[in-house]
């Protein structure tokens, strides 16, 4: 077969290569037109007005006639009214058996009073405005240089630099959404509860609103303000420094229950192929872990948004479901506010990856959430206080959303994409996720794992679900590093702050 059809009542499919005029595609349909790769094809006749079908969703409506074995893009199709937040369904489709898991156990660093563990033993040095970014960064290439090596059971000095902190409205009522990340960014368990922060000390973001009170001594906090020069800045960021290597090095992994593990699941560069293959791999691996009594985080607002109410009937409650409304409601005003809507999610990588609307990107997103029941909801950089699957509300910004979700706790992101990006976190490993053969051969030495074989029909998405969840474990346990992390790649920290700059 040369496309690929998801559900019966479908009346578009996608090409699994590109295809040229004539091909016949079986089925009876000729193509009237070259049809790029993981572009649509029309399977019947569909008047102006109808309803275009994918997922067995409605991805909107034909706004001109199209013919069976038509090309089938963007600009043939109108967006839907979104679903309405009022009276969701909750706790409906709650009860889909979730597959065994291969593990139970992994190798993690426990963190006293964190009930995550970390996967990476990393000193973390948090900044409370971008002002001290300059200085940080000369005392960190030298703490890696000079330190660094003789604390062999410490992975990496990571800098916590963002732009937020000063010049900032820090009173106004969104800004508590900044605060609220860099200050869970701080416990993340991979940076095994040692606080270590380098401030300007005229700064909006105060020492205080950044970390407890418990914390705010002289043996965690360094204020460049009250240094005398340069040299001095670095001396006092170096000798702290090491004093948090000497106790980090002494950590040692320990064979814990995955209830200590919390996994990010992200999408970027996403493509119609990435709803086949790549995520529904990911949901897969995501259900075994919650079923192991993980944690699993799944995000991007704007990219549910058009299956909500598929989420809504997996809420475990009507709290959980009422959260969720209401996290949908406050980003559809703040979009609204800023003159856009949900139109303007997909990018033109996403279009040209077949992708034609939100709505179809959003369920093919969903499908990184596998089919384990909703425990909770969280607001961006919330931490959970259940374990399980979460959604945790985030912007759909790959270098946003990640942030948003190491505030919340994750300890390591597993990346689906269909176009390729080399995003990748500091703080946490990466893992990255292909939904078609062509990026793997392209990307060989940057993608882990090839979901290509789920949407040519060689492998099931249980055969690459389980073994994504392996490698996952093996990357938790640090017995492998994903491709990304052995290059030491990171992208810069964007914390998302929907408060007015002043």
């Amino acid at each position: 077969m040369l496309y690929v059809k998801v559900a019966s009542n479908d009346n578009v499919a996608i090409a699994i290569k590109d295809l040229k005029k004539g091909t016949d595609v079986g089925d009876g349909i000729i193509l009237n037109e070259d049809i790029p790769q993981a572009h649509k094809l029309a399977l019947v006749d569909i008047k102006k007005g109808d309803p275009v079908i994918r997922y067995n969703v409605l991805l909107g409506y034909a706004n001109e006639d199209i013919k069976k074995g038509d090309w089938i893009n963007e600009f043939k199709i109108t967006l839907p009214t979104p679903p309405s937040l009022d009276d969701m369904e909750y706790a409906t489709n709650i009860n889909y058996p979730l597959p065994k898991p291969l593990r139970t156990t992994f190798l993690g660093y426990e963190v006293e009073g964190n009930p995550y563990a970390g996967t990476r033993n990393i000193l973390a040095i948090h900044t409370t405005v971008q002002c001290v970014t300059g200085v940080l960064n000369v005392a960190i290439k030298r703490i890696k240089e000079e330190l660094l090596p003789k604390y062999k059971n410490v992975d990496n000095v990571v800098a916590i630099n963002h732009a937020y902190g000063c010049g900032v409205a820090i009173n106004a009522r969104e800004a508590k959404v900044p605060i609220r990340i860099l200050h869970n960014l701080v416990y993340n368990p991979n940076f095994g509860g040692e606080v270590m922060v380098v401030s300007l000390g005229c700064e909006k973001l105060t020492v205080d609103k950044l970390i407890d009170p418990i914390y705010n001594t002289k043996e965690n906090v360094i204020v460049l303000q009250e240094k005398k020069g340069f040299d001095d800045m670095i001396r006092s960021i170096m000798s702290m420094a090491e004093e948090k290597l000497k106790k980090l090095n002494k950590r040692q992994r320990k064979e814990l229950p995955l209830s200590k593990l919390c996994i990010g699941m992200q999408c970027g560069g996403s493509d119609a192929f990435s709803g086949v293959s790549a995520n529904p791999s990911a949901g897969y691996a995501s259900d075994m872990l919650v079923n192991a009594g993980a944690t699993v985080m799944f995000s991007e607002v704007t990219e549910v948004r058009d299956g909500v109410h598929y989420i809504a009937s997996r809420c475990v409650n009507k709290d959980v479901r009422d959260k969720l409304a209401k996290e949908m409601a406050w980003y559809d005003k703040y979009l609204l506010e800023g003159d856009v809507d949900r139109s303007a999610n997909p990018t033109p990588g996403n279009k040209k990856g077949g992708l034609s609307n939100i709505v179809e990107k959003a369920m093919g997103s969903i499908a990184k959430s596998g089919h384990a029941p909703i425990v909770d909801v969280l607001s961006p950089g919330e931490r959970p206080t259940k374990s399980g699957l979460i959604y945790a509300a985030t912007p759909a910004s790959d270098i946003v959303c990640g942030p948003c979700q190491l505030a919340s706790g994750i300890t390591l992101e597993v990346f689906m994409t269909g176009r390729g990006t080399p995003y990748n976190l500091a703080a946490s490993p990466v893992i990255k996720v292909c939904s078609r053969n062509e990026l793997k051969d392209m990307w060989q030495d940057l993608i882990d794992i090839n979901a290509g074989p789920v949407a040519t029909g060689e492998m099931t998405i249980a055969e690459k679900g389980s073994e994504l969840f392996k490698y996952i474990i093996d990357c938790a346990s640090g017995k492998i590093k994903s491709k990304a992390e052995s290059y030491n790649l990171a992208n810069d920290l964007c914390i998302f702050n929907p408060a007015p700059i002043t």
